[in-house]
């Protein structure tokens, strides 16, 4: 039995793939699997064409059989089977695809696709066997072969008396080492989840004789082990089926199935594409948020599958960071997988794929939004702030892709609203979108900024969101209406009053740059104000940060200290005014008092720390003592 070496190139390839281009030892059984139907499908397209080969799916199979006692693992199929020839070229030659050639020379159609292309998938089994050895006999051969080798030093083919048409592969799994248990690879329960989770789909049943129990026959509780043959694999996946033929139960089944959520979910989409790049695709949006979702850790992506075969099961390119929360799998024909089917070799299908999955997700939503309004809120309430950050993300690059998918508290409808049913309604004399930001809309009803745009008559939305008012400075309009908040230095409301309160700001110039001075610039002015009613005093920002924006972004660790170019309005029609125009003309140091007093009520009543509270606690006594 002569022993044939490598060729040079080929044993640097098989050490390198042996050490670096597979990053999970598991998907040895992947790729081994994969070839196995790969040899069965050779069989369907021959009889296509030989008039003398009948194929019958259902005596075709793959079977998997560990042997713990001898440390072996054997993969074998009743498929098109290797001459010596083949396997000197197939198995000799590493990145030498037999299925590659088959698929050139044969027309490949009705699904059945071959799967491999490189020819170097069969060596991913080195990466777990000390010796692999391959038994095959060809169709319409009368010999069989046994292929053998130990990596990289060459390899020996000799005849073998085999019954059957078909090929085995015998791995003696390694012994463990420090960093890789091989041990597993022996287990039945491994095997099983390795085939679960890449080669649930493979479209032949892949069989393994499974451990049960069952009660011993003489009445007693003891129990007694016994083997029987199963099909280990799903065989035929949803995504295959007809719609019609499917119930909802079925998608949630297989949401439960796949671990892409404890919940429910809201909305299952089924995609089937037949065009220039052909996929399949079953998407889910889930009903709650998982416990990671706002965090660093949580990873987005879609599981990919290239012809039933798990390649991916995080690909993030095809989810966009706004719809991150979408759960599922998109299944394709047409990738250009890289050598180890691991990862994608270019990526213009993939981008075509995602934006037609963007697309239908959009879509979906919308019309949650339009026909199932409670979904859409549940939904909301999970992943809104998803959605905000999309329209505040990359400088608002998806804004408008995303802008119809927001919804705000109404001040006048008391529940949530479109910012489309918000222009809807504007009257039209109403020049802006108005809203207003706090920690809740039960703060936010309270705000003396509210006041005057309530008092006309204009809807209000609430902003109770960290990430609400970055986002609508992105927007920067909604059908050609601008964003205004309520507490901004110009509402745009009504001319009559402004020219009211330039007057009185003329008239109490000295007053209110003293009260400026006196507050050692915490504020950048002292106006009148055109906006408050009932209240005696608010805060407006003059800048583009507003005041709730200071407010988070001072929360957000390593903060540069961002301020708001804080605004004092006074009501001058509040009953305090006069005290603190007489405290002007006869004791200003009251009225550095008042003024301090103010500001800090300001300031409490925007939920914003004040500097000194026990000075404030003292200044109240102060106005208390001199009340008596």
């Amino acid at each position: 039995m002569e022993k044939k070496a490598f060729q040079a190139e080929s044993k640097r390839l098989l050490e390198m793939m042996i050490n670096s281009i597979y990053t999970k030892h598991e998907v040895f059984l992947r790729e081994l699997i994969s070839n196995a139907s790969d040899a069965i499908d050779k069989i369907y397209y021959r009889a296509l064409t030989d008039d003398a080969i009948t194929f019958d799916q259902s005596k075709y199979y793959i079977k998997i059989e560990p042997d713990k006692k001898n440390r072996t693992l054997t993969i074998s199929d009743a498929g098109i089977g290797m001459t010596k020839e083949e396997m000197e070229e197939n198995l000799g030659t590493i990145a030498q695809s037999g299925s590659l050639a088959f698929k050139k020379e044969n027309e490949i159609k009705d699904g059945h696709d071959i799967i491999g292309q490189f020819g170097v998938g069969f060596y991913a089994a080195f990466m777990v066997a000390d010796v692999v050895t391959v038994i095959s006999k060809a169709l319409d051969s009368d010999q069989g072969y046994k292929w053998q080798s130990e990596g990289t030093e060459g390899y020996t083919i000799e005849p073998y008396d085999k019954q059957d048409t078909g090929t085995e592969i015998i791995l003696k799994i390694r012994e463990n080492e420090e960093e890789v248990d091989f041990d597993q690879f022996l287990e039945e329960h491994r095997l099983q989840e390795i085939v679960k989770k890449y080669s649930d789909f493979i479209r032949y049943p892949i069989r393994m004789n499974v451990t049960k129990s069952k009660p011993k026959e003489d009445d007693s509780d003891e129990y007694v082990d016994f083997t029987e043959e199963e099909t280990i694999n799903s065989m035929v996946p949803i995504w295959k089926k007809n719609k019609s033929e499917l119930t909802d139960e079925d998608y949630e089944n297989f949401y439960r199935e796949k671990n892409y959520g404890f919940d429910k979910p809201l909305k299952h989409m089924h995609i089937n594409v037949d065009g220039t790049i052909r996929y399949n695709a079953i998407l889910y949006i889930p009903e709650n948020a998982p416990f990671d979702f706002y965090s660093a850790e949580y990873e987005k992506g879609l599981e990919l599958y290239s012809n039933g075969v798990l390649i991916m099961s995080k690909c993030a390119e095809l989810l966009p960071d706004h719809f991150s929360f979408v759960k599922g799998m998109v299944d394709s024909e047409d990738l250009s997988l890289n050598i180890s089917r691991e990862m994608l070799q270019h990526d213009r299908q993939l981008k075509v794929i995602a934006k037609n999955i963007q697309k239908k997700i959009k879509s979906q939503l919308e019309g949650m939004l339009k026909n199932e309004r409670d979904k859409y809120e549940k939904f909301f309430q999970a992943f809104g702030r998803q959605i905000k950050f999309g329209v505040y993300n990359e400088f608002g690059a998806n804004k408008d892709v995303l802008k119809d998918l927001l919804i705000f508290y109404s001040s006048t409808e008391k529940k949530l609203v479109s910012l489309k049913e918000y222009v809807s309604r504007m009257p039209e004399e109403q020049k802006y979108i108005y809203y207003a930001a706090g920690e809740s809309n039960e703060k936010i009803e309270r705000l003396p900024q509210t006041e005057l745009v309530a008092d006309k008559g204009y809807e209000i939305l609430y902003f109770t969101d960290e990430i609400d008012e970055f986002a609508i400075r992105i927007l920067m309009d909604y059908d050609g209406k601008e964003f205004k908040s309520v507490s901004s230095s110009d509402l745009g409301i009504d001319e009559d009053e402004e020219k009211e309160s330039k007057e009185q700001e003329e008239e109490h110039k000295a007053l209110f740059s003293y009260m400026k001075d006196s507050l050692k610039g915490k504020v950048t002015d002292v106006v009148v104000s055109k906006r408050l009613k009932s209240h005696p005093v608010c805060l407006s920002a003059a800048g583009d940060v507003s005041v709730e924006m200071e407010k988070v972004l001072s929360a957000m660790p390593n903060n540069q200290n961002i301020q708001a170019d804080k605004v004092l309005e006074i009501n001058t029609d509040h009953e305090i005014f006069p005290s603190l125009q007489r405290a002007f003309e006869e004791d200003k140091e009251k009225l550095e008092l008042y003024a301090s007093l103010l500001y800090n009520q300001a300031m409490l009543i925007e939920g914003l720390s004040i500097e000194d509270p026990v000075a404030f606690t003292n200044d109240m006594c102060k106005v208390m003592a001199e009340a008596k």
